[in-house]
């Protein structure tokens, strides 16, 4: 995810809102654009509808189609760079994954037409109170990740350096302790973080590089079907869409798979959380993805990737309630917390941030630490 664009797409919107737009001119200029569009390409203009809208200034639109339906993405071009979108969809589309075919771009005026990968995410067909019956989603989304990995070759996508890690961790600082929380980062604050960011970005770049969708997760996977044929199906990797990959780089391995089983808006058991992963690496090091002869090592680095993750996400959601008026994603920062203070809490390098963050939230006593089911 991208220092201006934050991962998560808002839920889904009522198709029957109507569409608005602040600004008169772009609203011109999307309607000659549409019609000439609807021309090549056979669109019912008059079924036009909200389709959904996301964390930064894109938002989506559904149209019907001679046969379907398509998706036009509305993203102005001086809040939104969209080169990025076009070239990880070409690259998606060569590892053999199921992302969305452009099909015509107004790049001056940033209205894309998008192939319709269905309106069904996977964290809309999950069953979350029964954590097996989703082991075929799971097992499919890892089935797209290892094609996505597979592809991978160096200077081809931005690299998620040390400077991108360490910017993305002071997000934790900058927004939620100071601008959210509204403290003050002191001298032994400031040495607890810079510390343990040190060792954070070690870990991190110390995994080898493959292409890194940056958030692999449910909500950005796309069920082409209803959930109980989703569940049986055995053909994986093609079965379920794949959104939200403009922020692509390459970078460490355990990165999305960390993404895909600590998700933003949704906590397992942690046994589950294991048998996924196990399940990945296996596949993984059968295949000659470069994961390691210790499946222990490699969880600790999920973890330590996880860790990263998690940090920059509270500092985004924070920025989003306060600086952009999007208070619906500060609700889910309990969820960030538990994942952090559980990872911290199982190695010794990490236990100066735990205590920093207990103080923080003003936990006295400890928990019980594990992913726990935060629905």
């Amino acid at each position: 995810m991208s220092q201006a664009t934050p991962p998560i797409p808002a839920p889904t919107l009522d198709p029957s809102t109507p569409i608005v737009w602040t600004d008169p001119q772009r609203a011109q200029q999307f309607a000659q654009w549409l019609e000439a569009t609807s021309q090549t390409h056979g669109l019912q203009v008059a079924s036009l509808r909200l389709a959904s809208a996301d964390a930064s200034f894109r938002r989506y639109f559904r149209i019907d189609a001679n046969q379907g339906s398509c998706i036009i993405m509305d993203a102005p071009p001086e809040r939104e760079n969209c080169q990025p979108f076009v070239k990880v969809a070409q690259l998606m589309h060569a590892a053999g994954l199921h992302a969305p075919e452009v099909l015509a771009w107004d790049e001056p005026h940033g209205f894309m037409l998008l192939t319709d990968l269905g309106g069904q995410t996977m964290m809309q067909v999950i069953d979350r109170a029964n954590p097996q019956a989703n082991l075929p989603l799971y097992l499919q989304a890892v089935d797209a990740l290892i094609a996505w990995q597979l592809a991978s070759r160096p200077d081809v996508l931005p690299p998620y350096d040390e400077a991108l890690l360490r910017r993305e961790l002071e997000l934790f600082p900058d927004w939620y302790l100071v601008q959210h929380k509204g403290l003050t980062i002191d001298k032994d604050m400031r040495f607890t973080l810079d510390n343990t960011f040190k060792q954070i970005i070690a870990a991190n770049l110390a995994q080898p590089s493959v292409y890194v969708h940056r958030d692999f997760m449910p909500r950005n996977l796309m069920a082409p079907t209803g959930g109980a044929a989703v569940r049986a199906a055995t053909s994986v990797g093609a079965c379920l869409g794949v959104l939200d990959f403009q922020d692509a780089v390459y970078g460490p391995i355990t990165y999305d798979i960390a993404s895909l089983m600590r998700d933003a808006f949704l906590s397992w058991e942690e046994d589950f959380c294991l048998d996924v992963t196990v399940r990945y690496w296996e596949k993984a090091r059968k295949v000659g993805l470069p994961v390691g002869e210790d499946f222990g090592e490699f969880y600790r680095g999920v973890e330590w990737m996880g860790l990263q993750r998690h940090l920059k996400v509270a500092g985004i959601f924070a920025r989003l309630t306060l600086r952009d008026g999007k208070p619906q994603y500060l609700a889910d920062t309990p969820r960030f917390i538990t994942y952090i203070r559980a990872t911290c809490a199982r190695y010794r390098e990490l236990k100066p941030l735990l205590r920093l963050v207990d103080k923080v939230e003003g936990i006295v006593e400890p928990d019980i630490f594990g992913f726990g089911r935060q629905a």
